[in-house]
C-alpha cells in the first residue's frame, strides 16, 4: 500500500474521498485503553439505557476518529493538520457495523487552509451517523512513499473461552468431585463454574477446613454436598468411589498435589483407569490466534516413550473433536527432518505414518514439525512444507514435560493467554488447575470438561 497525498495546489473543491471501516468489539477495547474512556456502555453486553437491547456502543469520537484517518491518508493526505472540526452526532454505531466515511473539499483559503464536508454513514441502511465540517492546513510538500510499517496491537481477549462457556453453560450441571477444596482459589474457582451452571460440586475432604474457606472468600456454602475426609488421598480414593457409583461425571482437582490425586485413579480394581494411559493436555486461549491451541503432555507424562505418545495423540484428538475443532496435530521436535540422532523426530515420524495407518484417527497427524513451522504458514512455506498441518498445528504433542510445561507457560505469561487444563484417559474428565491459576482458567477448565464428557457420549 502506498500513501500519495495531494498538495494545497493540487487541491480543487468538488474533491472526495471514502474509506469504509468495520467496527469490531477489538477496536473500541482499544479505544478505550488509549483514549482513557471506559464507559460500560461502550465494553459490554448490559443494557444500561433500558431499552431491552445490549450495548456496545461505538463512542462518537472514535467514529469521529475515522473522518481523521481519511484526511490524514487520503485526501489532502499525509501532511495535513487539524485546525478544527465541527461533528454532529444523528445515530449511534455498534460493534459489528460497517461504517463508511467520506470528506469533499468545499473550499480551498487564501492562507494555505482548506474546507471540507465530513460525513460518516451506516453501510447497511445508509442512515446518517455524523455530520460536520473540518478545517485544515493542506500539505504543501508531495509525499509519495511505501506506508508505514506500524507495530501490530494484539488485545488480550478470550474470545475462544468465552464461546466455550457459552456452548457449556445450557448443558445439564455435570456431577464433580471436587477434591481438597479447602483453601481459597479452589473453593472458589468450584463455586464460580456452580453459579455458572456448569457443574454441581461434591466437595470431599477435611469439612472444617472447607467452610473455613468458605468463610474467607464470603461464600455459602448451603445446599451443597460435603463429605468430611481426614486425608488428602482418601479424599482423591473417595472421588474414584463416586464417580464408579454414577455419583459423580467428573473430578476436580482442589488443594493436593497431584500424584495425590491421580494415584487412585490408577488402581487397577478401584479406580478410573480404561485402557489409555492418562495423559494431561492444556487448552490454551491465546490473545490473537484464530483457535484455541492445544499443549500436550505438559504436566503428567515425564519422557512418554512412542506407546505413550500415541495416547497422548488420540487423547488430545478426541477432546478438539468434543470442542468442534478440526484436529491437526503437529508433532513437535527441535527440527522439521527426520535426524538418527534427535528421539523426538523418530518418534514424531512415527506416530505421523501410524496416523496414515489408522493407528491414530479422527484427525491429521504430521511430524516432525518445529515450532515455528508448526503455527507460522510463512515458516512452514520457506521450509518447503505442504499438507493441512504444518504452519496450521493447533494440537502442540511435545517431546516431554520439561519442553511442555515450558510453552504453557511461556504462552501464559509472555503471549498472555488463558489456559484450560484437563487430564484424559479415565473414566471421567479429570479437571486439574495449578494453584496460580485464575478464576478464568478454573472456570474454562471446567466448561471444557463439560462440554467433552456430552460430546463424547454422544459419539459414544
Amino acid at each position: 500500500m502506498r500513501i500519495v497525498n495531494k498538495t494545497f495546489t493540487e487541491l480543487a473543491v468538488g474533491d472526495v474521498a471514502e474509506q469504509r471501516r468495520l467496527i469490531t468489539q477489538d477496536d473500541l477495547y482499544v479505544f478505550a485503553v488509549s483514549s482513557g474512556n471506559h464507559n460500560p456502555m461502550h465494553l459490554t453486553d448490559s443494557d444500561l439505557d433500558g431499552d431491552g437491547k445490549t450495548e456496545r456502543v461505538a463512542p462518537g469520537m472514535f467514529v469521529a476518529s475515522l473522518i481523521s484517518a481519511v484526511l490524514g491518508m487520503q485526501l489532502p493526505g499525509a501532511g495535513t493538520l487539524y485546525r478544527q472540526q465541527m461533528l454532529n452526532f444523528h445515530a449511534r454505531a455498534h460493534a459489528g457495523e460497517e461504517l463508511i466515511c467520506r470528506v469533499e473539499v468545499l473550499e480551498k483559503l487564501p492562507d494555505g487552509a482548506v474546507r471540507l464536508s465530513t460525513t460518516v454513514r451506516r453501510v447497511a441502511d445508509d442512515s446518517v451517523i455524523l455530520t460536520g465540517e473540518a478545517v485544515v492546513d493542506a500539505p504543501v510538500a508531495k509525499f509519495d512513499c511505501d506506508a508505514l510499517d506500524l507495530p501490530g496491537l494484539i488485545v488480550q481477549r478470550h474470545r475462544h473461552f468465552e464461546a466455550l462457556l457459552a456452548r457449556a453453560r445450557p448443558l445439564p450441571a455435570l456431577p464433580t468431585a471436587v477434591v481438597c477444596p479447602d483453601d481459597a482459589k479452589s473453593l472458589d474457582g468450584a463455586l464460580l463454574a456452580m453459579r455458572e451452571s456448569i457443574i454441581t460440586p461434591i466437595l470431599i475432604g477435611m469439612a472444617d477446613r472447607i467452610r473455613a474457606a468458605a468463610i474467607d472468600i464470603g461464600a455459602d456454602l448451603t445446599g451443597i454436598e460435603i463429605i468430611d475426609c481426614p486425608t488428602d488421598i482418601g479424599a482423591a480414593t473417595l472421588a474414584c468411589t463416586l464417580v464408579n457409583e454414577g455419583r459423580a461425571a467428573a473430578v476436580m482437582k482442589g488443594h493436593l498435589h497431584t500424584e495425590d490425586l491421580l494415584k487412585p485413579m490408577l488402581d487397577k480394581v478401584a479406580g478410573l483407569r480404561m485402557g489409555r494411559r492418562f495423559t494431561h493436555v492444556f487448552v490454551m486461549d491465546v490473545p490473537g490466534q484464530p483457535e484455541p491451541v492445544m499443549v500436550t503432555d505438559a504436566a503428567i507424562n515425564i519422557a512418554p516413550d512412542l506407546a505413550t505418545k500415541v495416547d497422548i495423540c488420540q487423547n488430545a484428538i478426541d477432546l478438539a473433536l468434543s470442542l468442534g475443532m478440526e484436529p491437526r496435530v503437529g508433532v513437535l521436535s527441535a527440527v522439521e527432518t527426520v535426524n538418527p540422532a534427535i528421539q523426538s523426530s523418530i518418534d514424531a515420524a512415527l506416530l505421523s505414518k501410524m496416523a496414515d495407518r489408522g493407528q491414530i484417527s479422527g484427525g491429521l497427524v504430521e511430524g516432525p514439525l518445529a515450532m515455528d513451522n508448526a503455527v507460522d504458514m510463512g515458516a512452514a512455506r520457506t521450509k518447503g512444507l505442504k499438507g493441512m498441518v504444518a504452519g496450521r498445528a493447533n494440537i502442540l504433542v511435545v517431546p516431554d514435560i520439561d519442553a511442555g510445561n515450558m510453552l504453557a507457560k511461556q504462552l501464559a505469561f509472555m503471549s498472555h493467554a488463558e489456559s484450560a487444563g484437563l487430564v484424559l484417559g479415565a473414566k471421567v474428565p479429570v479437571i486439574l488447575n495449578s494453584r496460580s491459576d485464575s478464576a478464568m482458567s478454573r472456570l474454562a477448565s471446567c466448561a471444557v470438561a463439560a462440554v467433552h464428557h456430552f460430546a463424547s457420549g454422544a459419539r459414544g
